[in-house]
């Protein structure tokens, strides 16, 4: 593992990595175990990958750990979800202050049952200033109600008068996303196997690398994270332009 961390060149971090956060249920089944115990051993997960990336420097981590959609999930599932989310935050406020690393959430937090957003924002305020590095939860998240919601706010003060429509740019609609001040990802993690986007920070990630492993979320180690930076470090990243234009501007 060492021998990974070696090949990563801190110069060249991504700033913000985004991870979409698969395979509990799966995982759980190969063991003949039910789903929430997936649930329960991601959060080793978790901890693994937070710690590593701010022990690199990198700046900002998103967690895709509930979307609007997992609300269609068993009940029996999304209560055990909550009830982890509440006791997670509770026990990891100690360790994200020692490790100086800020909590931030995004999403439809206020429609959270009342004890898990009271843990969310309690862990929030308790960490508000750290520096180290922030960690951003995406609960009851969705990119496309969080794009809904910036043009619907936008027209609204189109209408008000606050603002000219053919004023609108990019740089006035990442200012009115739930992301608001934080950079757009350059890597995006999903586990298991999979794929595909899921309906996750589909505005920022235009330009993100994608890195799709074959293991399933309670598998994930720091050796697997240091894989994806190498290999996103590997890769050329061209923006549109040519192979030539990137070297000329080296």
């Amino acid at each position: 593992m060492e021998d990974l961390k070696a090949q990563i060149d801190l110069q060249k971090l991504p700033k913000h990595i985004a991870v979409i956060m698969d395979g509990n249920g799966r995982w759980a089944k190969k063991h003949g175990q039910p789903r929430v115990f997936g649930h329960r051993n991601g959060v080793q997960s978790v901890r693994e990958a937070t710690e590593a990336a701010a022990e690199l420097g990198v700046e900002y981590m998103t967690l895709y750990a509930f979307s609007t959609e997992n609300w269609g999930r068993p009940a029996a599932e999304v209560n055990a979800l909550m009830t982890l989310l509440v006791q997670t935050i509770r026990k990891e406020i100690a360790t994200m202050n020692k490790n100086n690393i800020r909590l931030m959430a995004i999403g439809d937090l206020e429609k959270l049952p009342a004890k898990s957003h009271k843990a969310l924002l309690e862990g929030i305020e308790s960490t508000k200033n750290n520096t180290r590095m922030t960690l951003v939860l995406a609960l009851n998240y969705s990119a496309k109600w969080e794009i809904m919601k910036a043009v619907r706010n936008l027209a609204q003060d189109a209408v008000e008068g606050k603002i000219k429509p053919e004023d609108i740019s990019e740089a006035t609609f990442d200012a009115a996303l739930s992301t608001k001040g934080i950079p757009h990802p350059e890597l995006l993690i999903r586990t298991s196997g999979e794929q595909r986007i899921s309906n996750f920070l589909l505005w920022q990630i235009a330009y993100a690398e994608l890195a799709f492993l074959p293991i399933f979320w309670p598998e994930f180690r720091r050796q697997h994270l240091y894989q994806a930076i190498i290999d996103y470090q590997n890769r050329e990243r061209r923006f549109g332009k040519t192979s030539d234009q990137i070297m000329n501007t080296d």
